[in-house]
């Protein structure tokens, strides 16, 4: 179920939605994209780890951070 969030006017309502990580999986397949076994990898010691969303986030940049 989404979860709404009022905007600044009370005309607008903008939905937030949550999927799982299967989920995520097949909407990018639809769309050809297929995980690389290092993607694999690193989201299975995310949940291995147990990291929120923020802390996945954080690894993620640090994997393809430049210089």
């Amino acid at each position: 179920m989404p979860i709404r969030k009022k905007t600044g006017s009370n005309k607008r309502v903008s939905a937030k939605f949550v999927i799982g990580g299967e989920r995520f999986t097949q909407i990018s397949a639809v769309e050809g994209i297929k995980p690389t076994a290092a993607m694999k990898k690193r989201a299975a010691e995310f949940e291995r780890q147990g990291l929120s969303a923020a802390e996945r986030r954080r690894e993620i940049i640090k994997v393809h951070r430049k210089g």
